[in-house]
């Protein structure tokens, strides 16, 4: 018979051992990479969209994309205590799959590398970039539990439009940033309401929390629909006024639909709203460049 004593730390198949497979597990589920799918995705689109070419389009994928990394890390990182304390089997740090401190590292790691990434598009965008990550930093310590937790959203989200454009050498439209800020501060209000009440168990009490499930989906109702009506007037052609519509409709829907009890429809008519906006701002920073 094969001894177990070595095996057991190993995968059955004879991978990669299971404590290092456990940790790339922790830190693929402690990154949250929905949100740095997308927005890398966005900005990539976007860089694409104004021109920056092969060389350009890469650098602002990894720089977003690490940028992204350091902040999903760094949030689980300084969260562990207070997700503990409350039991929250959803992180992976309390799913006993990674540590704080291989968080932390992963998380510095990922910040230092993006200094030199942002840079690569020229110290004016490169800055703007390296405060949008610096303000997502300031959310998950020390704003994400007071009221100014939409702030960070407001700043990082309208800093990235100038990020891309200032890189391909384009004036940046004020509209455009405005837009980006608001998109930002309505996908704050929409990502915190399915974990009000986990957050609320774990002593987390932002802007969402405080003022409540309705209040805060109409807040980020209002927020993406100022995105839409920005994003509106910058795209040149019928694209925007149709795009904007839609938009006002999906809402409409959304507030009748979502009165029923139990009802999930709110929720992915607001996604609708938001691919809306994304495409929106595709375009308009197209026509921006």
């Amino acid at each position: 018979m094969v001894s177990r004593g070595r095996a057991g730390a190993r995968a059955a198949d004879g991978g990669a051992p299971v404590g290092v497979r456990r940790a790339a597990m922790g830190l693929v589920r402690g990154c949250h990479p929905e949100p740095v799918a997308a927005v890398t995705v966005v900005a990539t689109v976007l860089s694409v969209a104004v021109g920056r070419g092969a060389a350009g389009t890469l650098s602002v994928a990894a720089a977003v994309c690490t940028g992204q990394l350091s902040v999903g890390w760094a949030n689980d990182w300084l969260d562990a205590a207070r997700d503990l304390a409350a039991g929250r089997r959803d992180k992976p740090v309390v799913a006993g799959l990674v540590t704080p401190a291989t968080l932390r590292r992963a998380a510095l790691a990922a910040a230092a590398a993006t200094v030199p990434l942002s840079l690569l598009s020229g110290w004016l965008a490169g800055g703007a970039h390296l405060v949008a990550v610096g303000s997502a930093w300031l959310y998950d310590r020390p704003l994400k539990a007071t009221p100014a937790s939409v702030l960070p959203y407001l700043a990082s989200f309208g800093l990235l439009p100038a990020f891309v454009l200032l890189g391909a050498g384009v004036p940046v439209p004020w509209w455009l940033c405005a837009a980006g800020a608001a998109l930002g501060g309505g996908a704050h209000f929409f990502n915190t309401l399915p974990d009000l009440d986990a957050d609320r168990a774990a002593g987390i009490a932002g802007l969402p929390h405080r003022l409540g499930a309705r209040t805060s989906w109409w807040v980020g109702a209002a927020l993406l629909l100022v995105a839409s009506g920005l994003l509106a007037y910058g795209v040149p052609g019928w694209y925007g006024p149709a795009g904007f519509a839609v938009a006002l409709a999906a809402l409409v829907v959304g507030a009748v639909a979502g009165r029923r009890p139990g009802s999930r429809a709110s929720f992915r008519v607001v996604l609708v709203v938001a691919l809306v906006d994304v495409a929106l701002l595709v375009l308009a920073g197209a026509a921006a460049g």
